[in-house]
């Protein structure tokens, strides 16, 4: 039991606030290349991934696991790119900050959906089951590679004058 509920139920749980923040994330991603602000998905991005990082928190353990750590990063992350787009509203470097470090919090936790695939998904799990294997590597650093062209995009398209307009 986890909060008073079965672990299966928190783990639903867990992974479907998982989900929407990889959903929401994606999608403001998709709204930094387009030089657009998108208030209402910022907001659903980043209260989902935190309460990711945070649930992550709430499961039995005996000892700190990378999960852990990948969780204490975001938080540590997310720490900065809020206060980057609510209490300094994106003026000058913080736009960076906030464009830079959202694309970032997304990335760890799609990082963190491609290690849960390779353990749950039978047919991944059989390619890679140390997950030290290349086939995991070769994921991760496609999903790498991808996020950082992402984010260098990202970067150099989301300007606050087009932002302060949507």
């Amino acid at each position: 039991m986890i909060l008073g509920m079965p672990t299966s139920t928190y783990t639903f749980l867990h992974v479907l606030i998982s989900l929407a923040g990889i959903g929401s994330g994606l999608v403001v991603m998709f709204g930094f290349l387009g030089g657009k602000r998108l208030d209402g998905w910022t907001a659903i991005f980043l209260t989902t991934t935190v309460l990711t990082s945070v649930t992550g928190f709430g499961f039995p353990i005996d000892h700190l696991l990378p999960s852990h750590k990948v969780g204490i990063i975001s938080l540590g992350i997310l720490a900065i790119v809020i206060p980057a787009r609510y209490g300094f509203h994106l003026a000058g470097g913080w736009r960076s900050v906030f464009v830079i470090g959202s694309a970032f919090a997304l990335y760890l936790n799609v990082f963190v959906a491609v290690v849960q695939a390779f353990l749950k998904v039978p047919a991944l799990k059989a390619l890679a089951p140390n997950q030290n294997e290349p086939p995991f590597l070769v994921a991760q650093l496609v999903v790498l590679a991808i996020f950082v062209v992402l984010t260098i995009l990202a970067a150099k398209r989301f300007r606050i004058e087009s932002a302060r307009t949507v």
